[in-house]
């Protein structure tokens, strides 16, 4: 990982300060990663900040699906799927171990409609991919599939294929490549102010969180790319709509699926979706106006917590799953533009780009979709940049990581180190310590993957390890909190905190984990 990241990497940020950029990204989220890597591949001098940390809005809350969209599809929104489609297969293609092919199976009953319209819908979408499948299997052939689904009635499914990721993930491979092409990225630096002179926009006053100092950063042109809180420097662009999707993550032996089971909520008929996720199993998602103020952490409430299980309830129910079922919560806010609907799950998915002297802003979009919206954003920088001409064609997503010799790690293994780490899967394995090659209980994260972040991804605090750089603080019981000693002695000598800084850091991250990732204790909204 570029030294910039390391634990001593903060000292160059003064010196990055004083440098006059071509580009300067804010929002360390999958849109900014996006742009960041797209403009320093093709030559400009790019710098992002994130005041929180890398992905930690709604890139690392999302429903972790990179998907072509049937809903969108269903709504009439044509380019929007055929874009995603393409995408969603240029990810399979250049990021394997990290974007997987998931199986879809939705259970159909008798009396239920919409049958030959989802099949319809369905062939243009394997159109759109370039792929032919079959959608229908009989009742007998559905069972083998999703043995667990309620069989009253049931006469048969249909089932379809998208991929799956870890979104956070996904930003900090992007915004890795981004920095081997010579940009440069920060967290917890906030953007207070934009700067201006002679007219346009001319950079960005910035703060560092972590050293407490100030800074005036010039830029030749300014990208808003802070999704959800897009417009809050400026005022400017169109009206969003943020929208809260909450989660819940079950352990996988509760509910063991092998293909994603997709439903209509018994209450309301929004589907829900349930699927095999890093070891655990995943269940999703609500569609909520978020109303809170957005300066504050999302978190799931008491009402969408009771939602989902009532949808598991409903689809699964010899299963007898609830509360005491659920290992971990997290709710994220989407970054729709307000299209008007009463409903916000009617309200669309494309995204916006418009421009003034020296700045660019972006919002709307989804995650399927990061690197279509980058092109599109910079075709608006182009415009500013007149001694930059790029033709803005789609390349490869990743450059293929070289092969990684004299390992013994097993071949599972390497694809997930591979498709995460991409050239640092190397160098990950020869950090590890003994037994480091192991996978992490109820997980399938090696516990080299924690060396590897406290070593040389920029970890400020605990929650940015066990909720971003890994997923522990969702996939194990109280944020793992048995293995805190373990992940302890692996971690505290590579981030260099001493005693009182680590336990500080526990209770700090107990407390956030409590609030926003545990049960809610809430019952209003």
């Amino acid at each position: 990982m570029n030294a910039l990241w390391r634990r001593d990497g903060r000292a160059a940020l003064p010196g990055l300060m004083e440098k006059e950029w071509d580009l300067l990204v804010i929002g360390g989220g999958i849109t900014g990663a996006g742009i960041l890597l797209e403009a320093a591949r093709r030559g400009l001098k790019a710098l992002l900040v994130e005041r929180r940390d890398f992905a930690w809005g709604t890139s690392s809350r999302s429903s972790k699906l990179v998907h072509g969209g049937l809903r969108y599809l269903k709504d009439g929104h044509l380019h929007l799927t055929r874009e995603s489609v393409r995408e969603r297969e240029s990810l399979l293609r250049d990021a394997p171990g990290l974007v997987e092919p998931q199986g879809f199976a939705f259970a159909h009953y008798a009396g239920q409609r919409g049958k030959r319209s989802f099949l319809a819908g369905l062939a243009i979408y394997d159109l759109l991919a370039g792929r032919r499948e079959r959608h229908w299997l009989s009742t007998e052939e559905f069972l083998e599939r999703a043995p667990n689904v309620a069989r009253e009635g049931l006469d048969g499914g249909i089932v379809y294929t998208d991929a799956k990721t870890d979104d956070a993930r996904l930003v900090l491979r992007v915004l890795g490549e981004a920095m081997d092409h010579g940009a440069a990225a920060l967290n917890y630096v906030a953007a207070r102010s934009l700067i201006r002179a002679d007219g346009r926009v001319a950079g960005a006053a910035l703060h560092d969180g972590l050293g407490d100092a100030s800074y005036e950063v010039k830029a030749r042109v300014t990208v808003d790319a802070t999704g959800a809180w897009s417009g809050a420097l400026h005022g400017k662009g169109p009206r969003l709509r943020p929208l809260r999707g909450s989660h819940l993550i079950l352990p996988a032996w509760r509910l063991p699926l092998s293909q994603a089971v997709s439903l209509m909520h018994p209450h309301d008929g929004r589907p829900v979706f349930a699927y095999p996720w890093e070891g655990t199993t995943l269940v999703g998602t609500t569609d909520l106006d978020h109303e809170q103020p957005m300066e504050h952490e999302a978190r799931i409430t008491r009402a969408e917590l009771h939602y989902l299980l009532a949808a598991l309830q409903a689809q699964f129910p010899q299963l007898g799953l609830g509360e005491s079922d659920v290992l971990s919560t997290y709710a994220g806010v989407r970054p729709v533009i307000a299209g008007g609907h009463a409903d916000a799950s009617r309200e669309g998915r494309e995204h916006s780009v418009w421009s003034e002297e020296g700045l660019v802003a972006v919002a709307g979009g989804k995650l399927t979709t990061f690197r279509a919206i980058a092109l599109d954003a910079l075709k608006q920088v182009r415009a500013q940049l007149p001694d930059w001409r790029d033709e803005l064609q789609p390349c490869r997503v990743f450059a293929p990581p070289p092969a990684v010799a004299g390992t013994q790690a097993p071949a599972g293994v390497l694809r997930r180190l591979r498709g995460r780490h991409g050239a640092r899967s190397g160098v990950l394995l020869d950090a590890a310590g003994e037994g480091e090659g192991e996978i992490v209980p109820g997980t399938e994260t090696p516990w080299a993957e924690l060396r590897w972040a406290a070593r040389a991804e920029a970890v400020q605090r605990l929650d940015d390890l066990l909720l971003r750089r890994t997923r522990l603080g969702l996939q194990l019981k109280e944020g793992g909190r048995a293995l805190m000693p373990r992940i302890r002695a692996i971690c505290q000598p590579e981030l260099g905190w001493d005693d009182a800084r680590w336990s500080k850091e526990e209770q700090d991250y107990a407390a956030l984990w409590h609030a926003h990732y545990g049960l809610p204790q809430e019952t209003t909204e």
